[in-house]
């Protein structure tokens, strides 16, 4: 849960960057990865950190796949 926090952080962060449609984008994957970790904490809770794992590609890939495309 940690980890899905500092993505959090990655993804309202990069309204600096990003338009405001690339930044809801992150932020409704965030929210759909949130309820998978909140689905899973009990019985799954080593699966948690990969959560935070994709969710960091998943903002690297956004960043780098809207800015190549507005160029």
């Amino acid at each position: 849960m940690i980890g899905l926090a500092c993505v959090l952080f990655l993804d309202v962060g990069s309204t600096i960057v990003l338009p405001w449609w690339g930044v809801a984008l992150l932020l409704l994957a965030w929210l759909a990865l949130f309820v998978l970790a909140c689905a899973w904490w009990t019985p799954h809770p080593r699966r948690l950190p990969w959560l935070a794992v994709v969710g960091v590609v998943l903002w690297i890939v956004v960043v780098v796949g809207v800015n190549v495309a507005t160029r």
